[in-house]
């Protein structure tokens, strides 16, 4: 029932942007309708799936543009002293035909600058199907991401490729299959809380809420069919408090963001700065935190 609603949503959401009948606003209410089972009201926000969709709309999102491009973020980094946090970048490439797979080593990431969650994670160059790989990044590269989450800020950002270092997630905490990542909350340039994604599998993960003195927070996760509470707590990272610092850093002047961020084997590693996190309709949290995030900043 529920991918039902969800495949009738997306296809009026599709037909109307398509039709040009509907604005980035609508498509918002009703991309918020089919994940928050509610209509919205944008005009007076309260938690923070409302208020991220009127800074949307209302703020000046040309940082966001530059902060949310995997490639020009490198470039905020180093503008904030925080080079040292970057994982290692092996090329940046406008086409697929400019990518010098020679050049690589066995093991690295591909990623779209413009999108989420798409990569080409390469364990062993030798085994790799070039061909394949290629006409999977072309298709990426021909997203227009953000227009149908309704998240305008991607579709301003010029789509390419970047290749990175493909970082050890062997010695991760609770046996985690995959990176942990730290996603810290920050409102007018503090942290708040921070958010643990861990042991990431194809269509699920689990999800985990800690305030800053790590103290773990299960009631304001909703558990859903993609997001589901860990067995056990995380342990308090070793480099929390060298966390907290950078994303204060990198949050500076923003009424909302969240930055994430990775810990391998004693070192910080930077991930990425979300402003729409979940593009405004976030369902795995409880109501109570939804409103206790958004009571943390106001709108101008």
């Amino acid at each position: 029932m529920k991918k039902a609603l969800r495949s009738i949503i997306w296809g009026i959401i599709g037909l109307l942007a398509k039709l040009r009948i509907v604005n980035q606003v609508g498509v918002a209410k009703l991309k918020y309708l089919e994940m928050m089972r509610r209509w919205p009201d944008f005009n007076h926000p309260r938690d923070i799936n409302e208020k991220i969709n009127w800074l949307k709309f209302h703020e000046d999102t040309s940082l966001w543009v530059i902060c949310s491009d995997k490639y020009a973020v490198r470039g905020f980094l180093k503008s904030k002293g925080l080079e040292k946090y970057l994982v290692k970048l092996y090329g940046h490439w406008g086409d697929t035909s400019e990518i010098d797979w020679a050049s690589l080593p066995d093991k690295f990431i591909i990623k779209p600058t413009n999108g989420s969650g798409d990569v080409l994670i390469c364990e062993d160059k030798s085994s790799l199907d070039i061909k394949s790989a290629e006409k999977h990044l072309s298709t990426l590269l021909k997203k227009r991401y953000g227009a149908l989450s309704a998240e305008p800020h991607y579709t301003k950002i010029k789509p390419s490729l970047i290749a990175e270092e493909l970082l050890d997630s062997s010695t991760q905490p609770c046996g985690s299959t995959s990176l942990i990542d730290y996603k810290i909350w920050c409102f007018n340039g503090k942290p708040a809380y921070i958010m643990c994604c861990s042991n990431r599998k194809a269509g699920s993960l689990e999800l985990s809420v800690y305030d800053l003195e790590w103290t773990y927070h299960p009631e304001y996760i909703r558990t859903t069919q993609h997001y589901i509470r860990p067995q056990r707590p995380i342990p308090r990272p070793e480099c929390l408090n060298e966390m907290l610092s950078v994303s204060s850093l990198l949050a500076e002047g923003f009424p909302e963001v969240r930055v994430d961020l990775y810990q391998v084997d004693g070192k910080v590693y930077f991930g990425e700065m979300t402003f729409t996190s979940a593009g405004g309709f976030m369902n795995y949290y409880t109501q109570d935190f939804l409103n206790v995030l958004g009571n943390m900043f106001a709108l101008e």
